[in-house]
C-alpha cells in the first residue's frame, strides 16, 4: 500500500513596525534559521542584542500558532519536532527626522523600522539530522579553504623578504 505524501504544514508569526533596522534584526534571525525550536529559543534567550526578546516572542507565537491550529483542525503536529524554516526581517516604513546642525541648518536622517516574520514547520527526524550535519560540514570546508589560501599567501612574501635581507648582507661584505 502506498501512502499519500503528507504535506508539511508551515506556521508563522509576524511582528510589524519594530523600532530597529532590518540589518540589526537579521543578525539575530540568522542565528536561528534551520534550528530546532527548542534550541532556537535558547539561542535567542541568551543573546545580548536589543531585538532578541522581540524575536523570542515572535518565535514563541509561531509555536503557539502551530499548537492551536493543530488542535483546531485536528492535525497531528508534534511541537517537539518543529524547526525554524525561515526567519526574515523586512524593511518597514522609514520615519524622517531632522537633527539641528551648525549655523541654523538642519540635517535629515531616517529611523528605520522592521517587520519580523518567523516561520516554523514540522520535519522528519531523518531530514533534520541530515540538514544539521550538512550545514556545519560545508561551512567547515569553506573555512578550511579560506585559511589554507591565506596562510600560503602570508608565507610567500616572508620568504622573499628574508632572501632580500641575505642578498643585501652579502653585498655589504
Amino acid at each position: 500500500m502506498a501512502k499519500a505524501a503528507e504535506k508539511t504544514r508551515e506556521f508563522r508569526a509576524e511582528a510589524k513596525f519594530q523600532r530597529t533596522s532590518p540589518q540589526k534584526a537579521k543578525l539575530v534571525l540568522d542565528l536561528i534559521k534551520g534550528l530546532r525550536v527548542e534550541q532556537a529559543i535558547n539561542t535567542v534567550h541568551f543573546n545580548n542584542k536589543r531585538i532578541a526578546p522581540v524575536v523570542e516572542k515572535v518565535l514563541r507565537s509561531a509555536i503557539q500558532n502551530a499548537n492551536y491550529l493543530s488542535q483546531e483542525q485536528g492535525l497531528d503536529v508534534d511541537v517537539d519536532n518543529l524547526y525554524v524554516k525561515s526567519a526574515v526581517a523586512n524593511e518597514g516604513p522609514r520615519m524622517k527626522r531632522i537633527r539641528p546642525a551648525p549655523m541654523g541648518r538642519a540635517f535629515r536622517y531616517q529611523r528605520r523600522l522592521a517587520h519580523i516574520i518567523v516561520t516554523v514547520a514540522e520535519k522528519n527526524r531523518a531530514g533534520v539530522n541530515t540538514a544539521e550535519e550538512a550545514a556545519p560540514a560545508s561551512a567547515a570546508k569553506k573555512a578550511a579553504k579560506k585559511t589554507a589560501g591565506k596562510t600560503a599567501a602570508k608565507k610567500a612574501p616572508a620568504k622573499k623578504a628574508a632572501a632580500k635581507k641575505t642578498a643585501t648582507k652579502k653585498a655589504a661584505k
